[in-house]
């Protein structure tokens, strides 16, 4: 093989791999794109970018594009949790966030209220949903009936909603100590909190 051959030869060589590298790197950016979480679903162990696995010193790199406001507890009279609120540039209050353990940046977040109602689950389960939205799409775990609200846990995923008791039929409002079944629910009635807990 000649000078001439041997360069034609070694041109089309690297055409060939310019090219399988090209279609790896535009199926991997293909990839990318369709893998791209929503920032604003939730579900079972995730609230957008937001997972199980996140510890509170990587919250800041999380919501970048937001503003990270830490409130850390310390006396007696403001209590003991460490809280994390999530509000957008402009000021909307997303989430509130509290962590597993307080003053441990290593920490891992167990609990977070859902305030905005642009998060929303893969069947449309926001704070502004009804009670009809609850049991027409998840399994109802745990009714629980305290003074003033009933707690509706959805063990599906990992969350659970309080209802006001003035939502409730007129028997159902004053005794905490009754218990109370989901078809004495109106369909009606409105969430009044929404939390997901891991």
């Amino acid at each position: 093989m000649n000078t001439e051959e041997k360069i034609t030869s070694d041109y089309t060589f690297m055409k060939k791999i310019t090219l399988k590298i090209t279609c790896i790197l535009s199926f991997l950016a293909l990839l990318n794109c369709s893998t791209k979480v929503d920032p604003f679903e939730m579900g079972k162990d995730y609230i957008g970018n937001l997972t199980k696995e996140t510890t509170v010193n990587t919250i800041e790199t999380t919501f970048a594009n937001d503003s990270v406001v830490k409130r850390i507890a310390g006396d007696e009279f403001i209590g003991t949790s460490n809280e994390i609120n999530i509000y957008e540039k402009g000021g909307k209050h997303l989430l509130i966030l509290e962590a597993t353990e307080e003053f441990d940046t290593t920490a891992t977040v167990k609990t977070i209220q859902v305030i905005d109602p642009r998060f929303k689950t893969n069947k449309g389960l926001s704070v502004n949903s009804t009670f009809k939205d609850i049991k027409d799409n998840y399994t109802i775990s745990k009714i629980t009936n305290t003074f003033s609200n009933i707690i509706i846990d959805i063990k599906e995923i990992g969350a659970f909603v309080t209802i006001s008791k003035k939502e409730l039929p007129s028997e159902l409002q004053y005794d905490s100590d009754t218990t109370i079944e989901a078809s004495q629910i109106p369909d009606t009635a409105k969430i009044k909190y929404f939390w997901l807990h891991w």
